[in-house]
């Protein structure tokens, strides 16, 4: 223990969504001023989109490492991190690093940990796909640290399954929901004014549907981005009421593509990423979504928004099995299928709308999280109860 007594907790973080789902367990940490230090990190693996929610969020890091680097290897991200967060971590001396999902940040954040003896924190716990490449380097990432974590917060019991096959203690295990729940439902507006006017236009016309659309993984780069391109384009042709929102990554390689097909079309909007709050506004007024993205895959049932997810495996298998959405894969007559029968097909289309609690979380994980690490730390006598669907 700190030797003022508190509980020293420091937080790594290198990416928009890392950030997302630890701005929660911020919040919920400074509720704890008496009991809890908190040291926040940033490894700025992704600068500008980074720094564009640490602004939503007004959040400072205590420390950033400023390790963005224009076409940087994940070895050169791993690097610059380890012997970054060495000097760090011994001037500070946390009781216990929080790190958060699978990026090359979350590993580097626990492995770095690891060599000083620190105990750590795996936020978003038990993820799998069990293919080694796929996402790449995200799957190898969440599984190499899991061997270093101490206590692992899964999001769902089945998490928690996959985590206890592989051999990790039961009682290191906590059950919470998943952060993103949270951090989503303090984003919900009543009125939202987004930033690009075209899209102020199409909500503001409640005749038209909306199919938003997200694709950003890199096994998802090239051909298959082209064949969903090529997919929207011909959605595009057959609906009159259906607009088409694609918030475009700043990656050029996507941006090229996604301009190259869709750029000046009728009923489409490229627009720039959004800040989260615009984003967490714009899937409850949507229609339905298209996406690779993880995040959107736990965000878009809590809103009860039906997914098509461009994947061909996915981690989160709770929404599949839920009905809430489907693994379409990246093949235009997939595509443009699935997106017609939900469509055209009310009775489809309400059976993967979500009515009931979603599989991911109720909004309160990030109190159970710093609950347990209170508990673990004998400040509370209680073990706070596990999320249940």
């Amino acid at each position: 223990m700190s030797k003022n007594n508190k509980i020293k907790i420091a937080i790594v973080f290198g990416t928009r969504p890392e950030l997302i789902k630890i701005y929660p367990i911020i919040t919920e940490a400074r509720k704890y001023q008496n009991w809890i230090d908190l040291i926040l990190i940033s490894t700025a693996q992704h600068r500008e989109m980074l720094d564009q929610i640490a602004s939503l969020f007004q959040v400072v890091p205590d420390y950033d490492l400023d390790i963005m680097k224009h076409n940087q290897t994940i070895s050169q991200i791993n690097s610059q991190t380890l012997l970054k967060l060495e000097r760090i971590y011994k001037e500070t001396k946390p009781d216990i690093v929080l790190v958060q999902g699978d990026t090359t940040t979350t590993f580097s954040g626990a492995l770095a940990a690891f060599y000083q003896k620190i105990n750590i924190g795996h936020i978003e716990a038990g993820l799998r796909t069990t293919k080694k490449y796929y996402p790449f380097p995200e799957e190898i990432n969440r599984r190499l640290t899991t061997v270093l974590t101490d206590y692992h917060f899964a999001p769902t019991e089945n998490a928690k399954k996959l985590l206890l096959k592989e051999g990790i203690d039961k009682n290191n295990i906590y059950v919470t929901g998943n952060t993103v729940i949270d951090t989503l439902f303090l984003m919900q507006k009543k009125d939202i004014t987004f930033s690009d006017h075209k899209i102020n236009n199409i909500i503001l016309n409640k005749n038209q549907r909306i199919l938003l659309v997200t694709m950003h993984r890199r096994e998802n780069w090239g051909k298959p981005l082209e064949d969903l391109c090529r997919s929207l384009l011909c959605i595009n042709e057959k609906y009159d009421n259906v607009k088409i929102i694609f918030p475009v990554h700043k990656n050029p390689l996507i941006k090229a593509v996604v301009n190259k097909y869709l750029s000046g079309k009728k009923d489409i909007v490229l627009s720039d990423p959004l800040d989260y709050s615009e984003m967490a506004n714009l899937i409850k007024y949507s229609t339905l979504i298209l996406t690779d993205s993880g995040g959107i895959q736990e965000e878009a049932p809590a809103l009860g928004k039906p997914v098509l997810i461009l994947r061909n495996e996915t981690e989160r298998i709770e929404v599949i099995e839920k009905g809430f959405a489907k693994l379409i894969g990246t093949e235009p007559d997939k595509i443009i299928n699935n997106v017609e029968n939900l469509l055209s097909n009310d009775i489809e289309y309400k059976k993967m709308s979500c009515n009931k609690r979603s599989p991911y979380g109720d909004g309160k994980a990030a109190n159970r999280i710093i609950e347990f690490i209170l508990f673990k730390y004998n400040y509370i006598s209680e073990k706070p109860d596990e999320f249940i669907i």
